[in-house]
């Protein structure tokens, strides 16, 4: 069928891609371009380079207003990242992918938080978006456990690839069930203070910081003095073990490699 997508990052591209394979995308929606990197140089959005390289039209309004001419009459919305006003969400269907298993982690990082709070399982769910954030009636969920060492990379992925076959099973008339407002939480932005490591936390606790914010944000920490962002570890006879570090102004290495240059 023909489908519409609000995406933007990483997460969006990913769930866009997977939709085009199947279905008729229309066009996408997207965050206008905006300053990325260490240069901040003006650059697309991840889901509009997808959609460039697919053929697929690309709208960026800096606020959706109505009248959007998308060319379908259901958008899947997949971390777009702006808030869409209600007349807008009122001229056709809207179906939010949300990568955790609602009402737990509404919000901005529900991967990230998932991670760092040490759940073993999560999920994706799709729900009519509203107002409220991530707070719409829900018209599939699915779960899947949490790999020991599966970080937000391992678990984006796995949820894109759960997004197709869940909005198969519901298109075009999805059924809606009322979320369950006792048990929500909510999954805060990622922070500059989430990524610092207090090496005085459980050696398991800094484990799950480190899965979370690998491969795209990176954990910040002191090792022999020097700061480095730390991007894979492990615990090993009770304590925090670095795998793969980073100091500032350097590559990516191993740990190994890392102590070797302080020699």
């Amino acid at each position: 069928m023909k489908l519409a997508v609000a995406a933007t990052a990483p997460f969006g591209a990913d769930v866009l891609e997977r939709l085009a394979a199947r279905h008729e995308i229309t066009a996408l929606l997207t965050r206008p371009d905006a300053p990325r990197g260490r240069g901040r140089k003006t650059g697309a959005p991840p889901a509009k380079e997808t959609a460039e390289r697919l053929g697929i039209p690309v709208l960026q309004p800096a606020k959706p207003a109505p009248g959007l001419d998308l060319g379908a009459d259901t958008v899947i919305v997949a971390a777009y990242g702006l808030l869409i006003p209600e007349d807008v969400l009122s001229e056709r269907l809207w179906l939010n992918v949300h990568p955790s298993l609602l009402p737990r982690w509404r919000g901005a990082a529900p991967v990230e938080r998932t991670i760092m709070s040490g759940d073993t399982e999560t999920g994706v769910t799709i729900h009519r978006t509203v107002k409220e954030l991530d707070a719409g009636p829900i018209a599939a969920q699915r779960s899947f456990p949490i790999g020991e060492q599966d970080d937000a990379g391992a678990v984006y992925a796995k949820s894109a690839e759960l997004v197709v076959d869940l909005l198969d099973a519901v298109l075009p008339e999805p059924e809606f069930t009322p979320q369950d407002e006792e048990g929500a939480t909510y999954a805060e932005k990622i922070t500059a203070a989430d990524r610092e490591l207090d090496w005085s936390c459980p050696p398991d606790e800094l484990l799950n910081r480190i899965r979370a914010l690998s491969p795209h944000i990176g954990a910040r920490a002191e090792l022999y003095g020097r700061p480095v962002t730390i991007w894979k570890a492990r615990v090993a006879g009770g304590r925090l073990e670095p795998l793969e570090v980073q100091p500032d102004g350097k590559r990516r290495m191993t740990y190994d490699e890392f102590q070797r240059g302080l020699r």
